[in-house]
C-alpha cells in the first residue's frame, strides 16, 4: 500500500474516533467539541508513530496538519452527529390529533 493511502486511513480513523468522542461527550457537557479539535492536533503525532517511512513533505507537522483537514473535518462530522442522535433518547412528540403518527399511534 502506498504511503499516501496509510496517512489517509490513519487521518480518517483519527476523524472518527474523534466523532465517537465527541458526540458521547456533547450529549451530557459542551465540552465534547473541543475534545475533537484536540484530537486534531494529536493527529500528526499519531501519523508519525504509526508510518514511519513518510515523504520528507509530510514530517512536518504544519504540513500533515493542511493535508489533513478535510478528510479529518468531514469524518469527525459524520461520525459526531451519528453518536449523538444514537445516545439521545429519540421520542417522537405528537403536535396534532391530525398527524398521521398520532393516527398511527392512538387511532
Amino acid at each position: 500500500m502506498r504511503v499516501e493511502n496509510k496517512v489517509s486511513l490513519v487521518i480518517y480513523a483519527m476523524g472518527a474516533l474523534g466523532g465517537i468522542i465527541s458526540g458521547v461527550l456533547s450529549a451530557n457537557a459542551n465540552l465534547g467539541y473541543i475534545s475533537g479539535l484536540l484530537l486534531y492536533f494529536l493527529t500528526p503525532k499519531v501519523v508519525k508513530t504509526i508510518i514511519k517511512d513518510l515523504p520528507e513533505e509530510l514530517k512536518d507537522d504544519r504540513a500533515l496538519l493542511r493535508k489533513s483537514v478535510w478528510g479529518f473535518l468531514l469524518f469527525w462530522f459524520y461520525f459526531t452527529i451519528l453518536v449523538y442522535n444514537i445516545v439521545l433518547p429519540q421520542q417522537p412528540v405528537l403536535y396534532s390529533n391530525q398527524s398521521l403518527l398520532y393516527n398511527a399511534t392512538k387511532g
